[in-house]
């Protein structure tokens, strides 16, 4: 497995292209996946998108339940967010991508997506709070969307969360 790099910059043009859909789930995939989860590890992140590391694909990495028993990295393969919340909540998030910047960004409270695993079976999940943050944050990457694109002035309602994603 290999760390791989992290693409910066608010004008990177990798950061900004729309992905396509993961056509085929082969042994490419399955490497490029576990490069992925060791990169975001290693960077100590929640979660991070295949444009992120310069493959403009429509796949990402993120852990869900952070700081529980139960915290697990998920590889979510074409997901699409199919139901948004109308509540929402200010949160402050960063981004492996923009390093040492952190802005509030309204986000859903709670979102349903649907997406494929490394075996092309089809899953739904309803997640809310961070969990759902966090899979809205990675799947703006995939369509060249950065936090700070929609982050507002202000405070964040929950001034505890400070991470990158």
């Amino acid at each position: 497995m290999s760390i791989l790099k992290i693409e910066t910059g608010e004008d990177n043009p990798i950061l900004r292209q729309k992905s396509t859909k993961v056509d085929k789930i082969d042994k490419s995939t399955k490497k490029f996946a576990k490069d992925l989860l060791k990169t975001m590890i290693k960077a100590n992140g929640l979660g991070i998108a295949a444009p992120q590391v310069g493959i403009n694909k429509r796949l990402f990495i993120t852990t869900l339940n952070e700081d529980t028993d139960h915290a697990t990295a998920i590889l979510m393969i074409n997901p699409e967010i199919f139901w948004r919340s109308d509540e929402t909540n200010i949160a402050e998030e960063g981004c492996l991508s923009l390093p040492k910047i952190f802005k509030p960004v309204p986000r859903s409270t709670k979102i349903k997506v649907k997406f494929l695993d490394l075996k092309g079976n089809e899953h739904l999940l309803e997640l809310e709070g961070l969990n759902a943050r966090v899979v809205q944050h990675e799947n703006d990457h995939l369509d060249g969307i950065l936090f700070t694109d929609i982050a507002v002035d202000g405070k964040a309602d929950d001034p505890s969360t400070h991470v990158a994603f």
